[in-house]
Parts: structure tokens; C-alpha cells; sequence
């Protein structure tokens, strides 16, 4: 693949035109109603014309642009699809550090041939980042990690699909997943209902996550069997976790006592993963978070891995990462 330029202003290039080699490619590339493009174009305020087997693409960004289509072919190459997410995910973590004007060490492995990937019964999952990469290789290698970080960035998300990624390997013979039952800022009163009925609301992220990796009728017969469980963090007390796969999420609402009673439960052949978010703690005030504790008491322990992830890492949405930077500029310092 070449990049020309077509035109140019005092020896400056204006236009640079793409020529890709398979039109069957090109064709995925530019997207239905070449949507990809038009995303592209909003991203990074350029224009992008397609001419036979060519994208001419004019704007001050061009030469970003240029260099985002090209990942994004190779990606096609390399026999991957394009969504979405990975486009935006191209752009944000193009060549450049935003703001510092340097250039990053931190190419986006997802568009490398042989990238990492999760295999589950319905999807491969791949992390998009740098961050989630680290991340998902932490979670392979140790038996306790940490995802810290704000929300959107795939720290549950990925870890329960590496757990369901363990279950269907045979390497464990459980999955359980927890959160603290705390309420979000509000107050949800007095809910109907069984103990299943009173807590499901506070547990239905994982529930989405589980959905996503298997089908319905699987999920159902392995929650029926109890091999994956989702459970409060206060029903984890006096219990040893043998073999499974146990992912703690929001552990920032967990308090000290109720994080150190978790991590306690760890038993043989088990791996735990512990997600949350340091902005948004739910308990009262003047009550520690134990995922603060956590951090603070066993950074220096082996076997033991932390990563974080920052709103360059958020894929939920484009929104969502602007959101995090804005009220991360508000916070009153000190």
C-alpha cells in the first residue's frame, strides 16, 4: 500500500491519496455506506474520498488519517473485522500523545497480526488498547490481579471473559462473580421479592457480560449447576474458593474488612481478579475504601499484578471517554 501526495502548496502536501491492493478489502474498509469513513471524517475533521481503488483524504489531520486507514487495513489483512469501537480506539490512540506533541512508544497492538485474544463460546474477544493488553497478559499470569480505572475501559469485561475463556479450557472448574450490594448514590428503598430478586439488580452488569461469551441456554445450565455463580460480596464469607475463577467488581464499595475477608477466600487451583473505579466510592463518608487499602498494602507483594487504564482506554463509547477527562479537569485539587 502507498501513500502519494496529489497535490501540494510550496512543496506541502494538501492531498494524500491511498491505494489499497484488494478491492474485496477496501470494500470492508470504507464500511456500509461507507460509514467507517464517515466516522473517521468526524474524528478527526478531515474529508475522504474514494476514487477506484483509492481514499484521497484532504484536511490538516490527512496525514492521521492516512496513517489510522492503514491500521485498519492491516487489521482486515490479518483476517480481523472492523467495528465501531476499534476505529475509534485507532484514532484516539494514533501516533501522537494528545496535548504533549511527542510521539508514543505505544503503537495499537490490535491491528498487529497474532494479537491477543480471548476465545469464548459465542465471540473472540480482543482488547483494544495497550493498557488492556498489559491487563488481559496480567490476568494470564497471576493468580491475584487489580484493574483500576474509570469506567467504559473493559476491566470487568475483559476479565470475565478470560474467566469464561479458563471455564471452557477445563483449567478451572468454576466462575464466581461479586460486587458489593451499595447503592449508586441513591436510595432504592425496600425491594419484592426472594434474596435472587433483591440482589440481581445490583449484579446485572455481570450478568450482561456472561451474555455476551455464552449462549442463553448454556449460561442457564451452568448457573442451575452452580459451576458460575454470581453472588453479593457479604455471601463470600466462610467460604473457600477451590478451583474457580473469582472476579470481584466495583471493590472500590467494598470497605477494608469486607476486601480483606475476600482476598482471604483465595484457595488452590483459584485466580481473582479485583475491578474498580477510585472515583465513584458509594460508601458513607469517613468510610475507607478497601480497594485504597488493597492498593496501598500489597503493591509490593509478588504475585500480585496492578493495572490501570485511563480514559484513553474507555471503549464503551466516545462520549464516555470526554465525560471522564471533563470531570477529571474539574476535581479540586489537593
Amino acid at each position: 500500500m502507498a501513500i502519494t501526495p496529489l497535490a501540494t502548496i510550496e512543496g506541502t502536501p494538501v492531498e494524500l491519496a491511498l491505494e489499497f491492493p484488494d478491492n474485496r478489502l477496501l470494500i470492508e474498509l470504507c464500511g456500509e455506506f461507507d460509514r467507517n469513513l464517515a466516522q473517521i471524517e468526524h474524528l478527526l475533521s478531515v474529508h475522504v474520498l474514494r476514487r477506484g481503488n483509492l481514499l484521497v483524504v484532504l484536511g490538516d489531520a490527512r496525514s492521521e488519517a492516512a496513517e489510522v486507514l492503514k491500521k485498519l487495513y492491516a487489521r482486515l489483512e490479518a483476517g480481523r473485522g472492523i467495528e465501531p469501537g476499534d476505529i475509534d480506539a485507532a484514532v484516539r490512540l494514533r501516533g501522537s500523545n494528545e496535548g504533549t506533541g511527542t510521539r508514543s512508544g505505544d503503537q495499537i497492538e490490535m491491528f498487529k497480526p497474532g494479537s491477543l485474544e480471548i476465545g469464548t463460546r459465542k465471540k473472540t474477544v480482543e482488547p483494544r488498547t495497550e493498557a488492556q493488553q498489559a491487563y488481559v497478559r496480567a490476568l494470564y499470569a497471576n493468580e491475584l490481579a487489580f484493574g483500576i480505572g474509570p469506567a467504559g475501559t473493559g476491566k470487568t469485561y475483559l476479565a470475565v471473559a478470560v474467566a469464561v475463556n479458563q471455564l471452557i479450557h477445563g483449567r478451572v472448574d468454576k466462575i464466581i462473580l461479586s460486587r458489593p450490594a451499595v447503592e449508586a448514590g441513591e436510595r432504592l428503598g425496600f425491594l419484592p421479592g426472594d434474596m435472587k430478586d433483591k440482589v440481581d439488580p445490583y449484579m446485572q452488569p455481570l450478568y450482561d457480560a456472561l451474555n455476551d461469551f455464552l449462549p442463553g441456554k448454556q449460561l442457564q445450565k451452568l448457573m442451575e449447576e452452580k459451576t458460575i455463580e454470581i453472588a453479593p460480596l457479604a455471601f463470600m464469607r466462610g467460604r473457600t474458593l477451590s478451583s474457580a475463577y473469582v472476579v470481584l467488581d466495583e471493590a472500590q464499595n467494598a470497605t477494608s474488612m469486607q476486601m480483606k475477608m475476600f482476598l482471604t477466600r483465595l484457595g488452590r487451583g483459584s485466580r481473582m481478579v479485583i475491578t474498580g473505579d477510585r472515583s465513584q466510592v458509594d460508601l458513607p463518608r469517613g468510610v475507607t475504601s478497601g480497594l485504597s487499602d488493597a492498593e496501598r498494602i500489597l503493591k509490593d507483594v509478588s504475585g500480585i499484578s496492578f493495572n490501570y487504564f485511563t480514559s484513553k482506554d474507555v471503549v464503551r463509547h466516545p462520549m464516555v471517554a470526554k465525560i471522564i477527562e471533563a470531570y477529571g479537569a474539574d476535581e479540586p485539587i489537593g
